[in-house]
């Protein structure tokens, strides 16, 4: 054993006063933050770290095999786990592959530190070898960004990256370390706590303006909650469940915000927007009352702006200041961390009464829009539906799986057939809508929580975007399931094809597709395939049965199936495809 490692064993992390290298410095400060878990790839330019990173077992490293990966693995722990994701990748190709990963989690206010590396400090701008301007580049995709010219700083940037990326609304931070920096010494001391004069999130909502809100709600013959991913990164599902259900209101959660109310509980209308249930977006439509937690007024929820709730008056409670009346303009904003907004608003709910009124009339015209069961699809003996499915995933997981997706078809049929009745359990890419996002993210999750079945659903396109990744599962033994809804086409692209564009499939069909049963065998995993409706639930138990493998399930589903309901791009949510 080094005597460093000696000496980190022995003392306290905040009143450590050796002399360290900055690669020492950077993997010490993630031991301080409590970080137990990066995922990485290595190159030049940050080589001192994972030596640094070799020499001790604290924080361990998982070596994904595309940087992306390595950022949605992050991205997709922190959902699971509410912590700070992190991720380590070295300059040039590594930064710029890692883009679209912290593009994701900015887009879904992920908490994430990404550490990337950078040519040496005298060679910063002259075009050296593997350099990329990587603040310039993700400037406009991370909460903030750093390049660390002074070793000396590098302790204090790395605590303001994990103070900033998870207070306030949350995302990621970067930070970008010239190798120079890295092999420079200096003496280490990090910072309990940071405190920055220019940002100072608002946490406590103005008690105004919340009796205000309630008063509203108290007096609305048709109130609707609207909550989106706000409410999971809050952790603020209970207080928002005791709220919903004393005000014996309906509720309605974005694609982002599904298990932040229990889907099983009779006050849960689905999920509205685009593809949302025909009870939630009428409800919506037709709402007195419209309550947003934690939601951003995402145009595929609101369909057009100007007949969006048009006989609403909106409360908006965010974090975010400049999320409140962005997209649309509402009657009472509160600015507020929710888990603190909903406590008080729980308190002040019970002070004034509220919960004694009537909403019958409501109710029954709710129940009304319910009968028309938008979601009704016919599994026949012949060919399998992909929403079927879904649904014996649901049953045979009895709805406890962590599900992550892709982007596309599966990923609505997923939302909309698999009921999450908690938070953290549904994880996918839904701000910038990223395909490849599934099996990283399924590899974040199953790090995080080596316990849960965890369940990628996904489809021939998206899964072949980070395909690779099935050779870190094999090397770290993550035994993820695996369900492609394999229908060869990239089904989303063919459906609107169909929908708007006369039928012409421009590039949207498959014509050479891999035996995916053979390509997981290839990867020493297993392979099961599902060709007729009788193979779906013997391969599902089957996958379930095999607890400590990976296994890859290639379900050959319905090439013709779309999803309903469907709002057409610039419609009002009441002008649903229905069939």
């Amino acid at each position: 054993m080094s005597a460093p490692t000696q000496t980190r064993e022995r003392t306290s992390s905040s009143t450590e006063t050796e002399e360290l290298t900055g690669a020492e410095i950077v993997v010490r400060a993630l031991r301080d933050e409590g970080v137990e878990t990066v995922f990485g790839y290595p190159g030049g330019a940050v080589l001192y770290i994972y030596d640094e990173l070799d020499k001790q077992e604290a924080v361990q490293h998982v070596l994904v095999r595309h940087e992306q990966a390595a950022v949605h693995a992050a991205d997709a722990y922190s959902r699971s786990t509410g912590k700070v994701g992190v991720a380590l990748v070295t300059s040039g190709p590594g930064a710029t592959n890692a883009v679209t990963g912290i593009a994701t989690a900015y887009m879904d206010s992920i908490p994430l530190v990404v550490i990337t590396g950078q040519v040496p400090v005298a060679l910063i701008g002259n075009d050296a070898f593997q350099e990329v301007d990587t603040v310039g580049i993700t400037r406009p995709c991370t909460k903030h960004n750093f390049l660390v010219r002074d070793v000396n700083e590098l302790a204090q940037t790395i605590k303001t990256a994990f103070y900033l990326a998870a207070s306030g609304r949350p995302g990621p931070v970067l930070i970008d370390i010239p190798k120079d920096v890295t092999a420079k010494r200096c003496r280490y001391e990090y910072p309990e706590k940071v405190q920055l004069r220019s940002y100072k999130p608002t946490v406590k909502g103005h008690s105004g303006q919340l009796r205000k809100a309630l008063q509203l709600i108290a007096n609305a013959e048709r109130p609707l909650f609207y909550t989106g991913g706000g409410i999971i990164l809050s952790d603020s599902a209970a207080e928002l469940t005791q709220l919903v259900r004393r005000c014996d209101a309906p509720i309605t959660n974005t694609l982002m915000g599904l298990g932040g109310y229990p889907a099983s509980d009779r006050q849960f209308l689905g999920m509205l927007g685009m593809h949302g249930t025909y009870e939630a977006n009428m409800a919506v439509q037709h709402c007195d009352v419209l309550v947003a937690l934690g939601a951003r007024f995402d145009d595929r929820v609101t369909g057009n702006l100007s007949h969006f709730a048009p006989h609403a008056k909106i409360i908006h409670v965010d974090v975010d200041p400049a999320s409140i009346s962005k997209n649309v303009k509402v009657d009472v904003p509160v600015v507020g961390d929710l888990c603190s907004v909903l406590r008080e608003m729980n308190e002040l709910a019970e002070e004034m009464g509220i919960g004694d009124g009537s909403l019958e009339r409501w109710w029954a015209q709710i129940e009304e829009w319910r009968q028309r069961d938008c979601l009704h699809y016919t599994q026949t003996d012949t060919i399998i539906k992909p929403q079927y499915v879904v649904q014996k995933l649901f049953e045979l997981t009895a709805g406890n799986a962590i599900v992550t997706s892709d982007v596309g078809q599966h990923q609505m049929w997923a939302a909309q057939f698999y009921g999450f009745d908690r938070p953290r359990r549904w994880i996918n890419s839904g701000g910038l809508g990223t395909m490849g996002f599934g099996l990283p993210a399924a590899m974040g999750a199953q790090m995080a929580e080596p316990q849960s079945t965890v369940v990628c659903v996904t489809g021939e396109g998206s899964i072949q975007m980070n395909i690779q990744e099935l050779s870190t599962c094999q090397q770290y033994k993550l035994p993820i399931k695996v369900a492609c809804l394999n229908n060869g086409y990239l089904g989303m692209v063919r459906q609107w094809q169909e929908f708007f564009y006369e039928e012409r499939y421009a590039s949207s069909y498959m014509d050479a597709l891999p035996d995916f049963v053979k390509l997981a065998e290839a990867y020493g995993h297993i392979g099961l395939r599902a060709e007729k409706p009788a193979d779906v639930e013997p391969v599902i138990r089957e996958a379930l049965r095999l607890k400590d493998r990976m296994v890859f399930m290639d379900f050959l589903v319905d090439r013709t199936e779309n999803v309903y309901p469907m709002v057409p791009a610039g419609a009002a949510l009441s002008d649903m495809i229905l069939v």
